[in-house]
C-alpha cells in the first residue's frame, strides 16, 4: 500500500501526516475525506476551549508562562513548557491549543493504523467524537497546561515498544520527540515512563502473560533523553543547569496531610535546630494549604531557604516511621488510582489572572470575557458521565487482558491495554506518593482506557466481518 498523499503535498492535517497508508496515492476523494475528518477531530478536541472563547487556564498557567519572561525557575513549573506557551502570546494562545489537539489526533490515528484499523477516517472521527463527548480529553487538549502530554507520552511509548516495525523512520522520531518534550514539561511524566518501561521489561519475561516481545531500547533512549533535557532546557531558558525545583516540597506537603510531620514535631519539639518547631501551631492540615498562597511555607523562605530543613525532616521521618511511610504511600496510591473526576478551575485562578493582567495587557479584555472568567461555569455535572465511563473502561481492559483468548484480543492490542493499565498505576503511585491524591492527576490520563475499549470493539467488529466474508465465499469445485 502507498501513502494517501503523493510526496510533497502540503495540505494541513493531510493523510500522510496522520499516518494513513491504506488508500491509493491518486485517490483525491480519500485525501479530502481525511483532511475533513482530521480538521473535525481537532475541532472536537478544541470544543471546550472554543465554547469558552479562550484556551482554558489553570492557577498554574501563569507560573509556567512567567518562567521564560523572568528567566527564573519556579516550583514545579517547567521553563520549557512556559516557553511553548509564551510563543503563542501573539495569537492569544490559540496555536498552543491547536498544536496540543493536533498532536493528540495524530497519536490516536497512528495507534489505530498500527493496530490494523487504518484507512478509516470516519471510524477515527467517531472515536475522537466519543472521547470528546464522554471523557475529560478535550478539557486537557485545549488547556494551557502540560497535562495533555501525559496520555500522549503513554501512546508514544507503547507504539515505540510494540509497533516499531509498523512505523516509518519519521514516525519513530516523532514519537520519541513527544516523550523527550513531555518529560521536561512535567517531571511526573519521567517517573511514569520509567515505571511503565520497567514493568514491561519484567512482565515480558513472564511466559504466562504471552506478551509480544517489546523493543524497549528506543523508548528507553527517549525517556533518558527527556530526563537529560530537563536541566539542559532550564539552562537554555533561565541559565540554571538543574532540574525543575520543588519535588521535596510536594512530598513534604503530602507528609503533612498524612500526619507524619505532626507526629515528628510532637516528638522533637522544642528543638532550636528546627525552625518549624516555632511555627508548629500554624502547621496546616492539607498539602495545598502548605504549598500555595500566603502560607507558612513561604514565610519560612520557600524551597530556596527552607529546603534543607525540609529534606532533613523527610529523611528523619523515613528512618523513624518506615511502616507508616509505606502504609500511607500504598493508601495514597490506591486513592489516586480511583480519583479521576474532571475539574476545571474557575474560582482560584487569581495567580494566572494577575500574571495575564501584568504581562499581556493586550489580551486581558478578551481573556476576561471568556466564560471561565466571566461566568465561572461548573463542569461537575459532566462527571456523572465521565466517571462511570472511565471506571467501566478500566475494568473492561482489565477483563480483556484476563480473558484475552476468549475475546480473541490480538497480542499487540493486549500489549497496548497492558501499557495503559501500567501507566495508570505508575501515575497513581508517582502523584499519590510524591505529591498527594488529586483528581486532575489521574483525570488527564484516564481517557486512554475508553480509547482502548473503542479499539477492542472496532477490532472485534472487523474480525467478525472478515469471518462472515470468508464464510460466504465458496471455493470453485
Amino acid at each position: 500500500m502507498t501513502n494517501v498523499l503523493p510526496a510533497g503535498t502540503g495540505a494541513s492535517l493531510s493523510a500522510e501526516v496522520l499516518g494513513v497508508t491504506q488508500a491509493p496515492a491518486g485517490d483525491r476523494s480519500q485525501t479530502l475525506t481525511w483532511v475533513v475528518a482530521g480538521i473535525a477531530m481537532v475541532l472536537a478536541l478544541m470544543a471546550p476551549a472554543l465554547w469558552n472563547g479562550f484556551p482554558l487556564i489553570f492557577p498554574d498557567t501563569g507560573g509556567y508562562v512567567s518562567r521564560p519572561i523572568e528567566g527564573t525557575l519556579g516550583m514545579g513549573r517547567s521553563a520549557l513548557y512556559g516557553l511553548f506557551l509564551y510563543a503563542g502570546v501573539p495569537l492569544s494562545f490559540w496555536p498552543n491549543a491547536i498544536l496540543q489537539s493536533a498532536l493528540t489526533v495524530w497519536l490516536i490515528v497512528l495507534t489505530m493504523r498500527t493496530h490494523g484499523l487504518g484507512g478509516r477516517p470516519w471510524l477515527a472521527l467517531g472515536i475522537v467524537a466519543m472521547l470528546s463527548a464522554c471523557t475529560s480529553l478535550p478539557w486537557f487538549a485545549g488547556q494551557l497546561m502540560p497535562d495533555i502530554l501525559f496520555p500522549c507520552a503513554v501512546l508514544a511509548l507503547a507504539l515505540l515498544a510494540f509497533r516499531s516495525a509498523q512505523l516509518s523512520g519519521w514516525e519513530r522520531f516523532g514519537l520519541a520527540a513527544v516523550i523527550v518534550v513531555a518529560i521536561p514539561s512535567h517531571m511526573a511524566a519521567a517517573g511514569m515512563c520509567v515505571g511503565v518501561i520497567a514493568a514491561l521489561w519484567l512482565l515480558s519475561r513472564v511466559k504466562i502473560f504471552a506478551l509480544p516481545s517489546p523493543r524497549l531500547w528506543l523508548a528507553t533512549s527517549a525517556v533518558a533523553a527527556g530526563i537529560a533535557m530537563c536541566p539542559v532546557s532550564n539552562y537554555a531558558i533561565t541559565g540554571n543547569f538543574t532540574f525543575t525545583p520543588g519535588g521535596s516540597s510536594f512530598l513534604f506537603g503530602r507528609l503533612i496531610e498524612d500526619g507524619i510531620v505532626a507526629r515528628y514535631l510532637d516528638e522533637q519539639c522544642p528543638n532550636p535546630a528546627l525552625k518549624l518547631c516555632a511555627a508548629k501551631a500554624d502547621l496546616p492540615k492539607l498539602a495545598d494549604d502548605w504549598l500555595w498562597g500566603d502560607n507558612l511555607f513561604n514565610k519560612l523562605g520557600g524551597y530556596e531557604v527552607w529546603g534543607p530543613e525540609e529534606k532533613t525532616i523527610i529523611l528523619a521521618t523515613i528512618a523513624r516511621y518506615p511502616l507508616e511511610h509505606a502504609a500511607t504511600a500504598v493508601a495514597d496510591t490506591l486513592s489516586q488510582f480511583v480519583s479521576f473526576r474532571t475539574e476545571v478551575s474557575v474560582h482560584d485562578n487569581e495567580p494566572t489572572i494577575s500574571t495575564f493582567g501584568d504581562r499581556f495587557p493586550q489580551l486581558f479584555p478578551q481573556f476576561m470575557k471568556a466564560r471561565q472568567q466571566d461566568e465561572k461555569f461548573n463542569v461537575a455535572p459532566l462527571n456523572w458521565l465521565y466517571v462511570p465511563v472511565a471506571a467501566l473502561a478500566i475494568a473492561g481492559i482489565g477483563a480483556a487482558l484476563i480473558w484475552r483468548r476468549r475475546f480473541a484480543v490480538a497480542p499487540e492490542l493486549a500489549a497496548l491495554c497492558l501499557s495503559i493499565l501500567l501507566a495508570l498505576a505508575a501515575n497513581a503511585a508517582i502523584c499519590g506518593i510524591f505529591s498527594h491524591p488529586v483528581d486532575r492527576y489521574q483525570s488527564r490520563l484516564v481517557p486512554l482506557a475508553p480509547f482502548a475499549i473503542a479499539l477492542l470493539i472496532a477490532q472485534r467488529r472487523r474480525d467478525r466481518s472478515n469471518d462472515t466474508s470468508l464464510g460466504q465465499a465458496s471455493p470453485i469445485a
